[in-house]
């Protein structure tokens, strides 16, 4: 299976400045030499507890983030080392869904706006195109042309990811990074946008990054799994060998602390 995207000994480090009269640092490994390959078409998910460098993994793969060291290659080109309109090319085949539908909408654009913007920086046809363009993408998410006239507080929190998602595939991007996107929503939504995402998966032939701390979702959603702890990767593999033969207690306790487990009762 071809590999769209590998990042090789990806490491950053923040340094966290404490006390009052006498101040202390100390350095916190937010990625510790990590290494992934991510294959074309498929969904790899990313899992672990608040703080083991999840998302600043997914914000250093689209150079949100600049590391201290590594490699990251996408269609043959070295990200870490590009800038400028050569970085401006590949980033539209790199696009990312946040977590907070909430925020990362900006309240006093509309619907169409928000759309249009991606198109227009990247250059992508004229008006009549993109409108075009975004009338499509945003019934393929569940929405109807009337919503590109509506400001983000008239929608749910799952109609907002909806947008969301709409956004980052306008530009049809070969890789989405998911940076915990339902995690804000109710559970009944929550299985709407995975199925969602899964649907339009299949229908762009799209690859996933799956960023989550919630292992329910990642057996309905990734093809493969990453366990990350404490800025470092510690075990990975396909979804159904990771949940049924888990090789670390970490990953044993995170399966084990998913609601309804039977195995916390043996």
């Amino acid at each position: 299976m071809e590999i769209l995207l590998e990042a090789k000994n990806l490491s950053k480090n923040y340094v966290k400045t404490s006390g009052f009269f006498t101040r202390t640092e100390s350095v916190i490994k937010a990625l510790d030499n990590i290494s992934i390959n991510i294959k074309k078409g498929i969904t790899l998910a990313v899992v672990g507890e608040s703080g083991s460098g999840k998302s600043t993994l997914a914000k250093s793969l689209i150079r949100l983030i600049d590391l201290d060291k590594g490699l990251i290659n996408f269609q043959n080109k070295n990200l870490t080392i590009l800038n400028g309109e050569e970085l401006k090319k590949i980033r539209k085949n790199i696009q990312m869904i946040f977590q907070d539908p909430y925020a990362s909408l900006n309240p006093r654009m509309k619907i169409l706006k928000i759309m249009e913007e991606p198109l227009k920086i990247h250059g992508h046809g004229d008006r009549s195109s993109q409108y075009s363009k975004i009338v499509s993408m945003i019934k393929k998410v569940g929405l109807s042309e009337d919503d590109l006239t509506k400001y983000p507080h008239q929608f749910s929190g799952g109609q907002r990811q909806r947008i969301g998602i709409a956004r980052a595939l306008i530009l049809e991007p070969e890789l989405v990074i998911c940076d915990e996107p339902v995690s804000a929503l109710d559970v009944s939504v929550q299985a709407q946008i995975v199925q969602l995402l899964k649907s339009l998966q299949k229908e762009f032939g799209l690859t996933y990054l799956f960023i989550t701390h919630d292992l329910r979702i990642v057996r309905h959603i990734a093809n493969e799994v990453i366990v990350m702890k404490d800025g470092k990767l510690i075990e990975q593999g396909k979804t159904d060998i990771i949940f049924n033969n888990p090789k670390t207690n970490y990953t044993k306790e995170l399966l084990e602390s998913i609601p309804g487990n039977l195995s916390k009762r043996k």
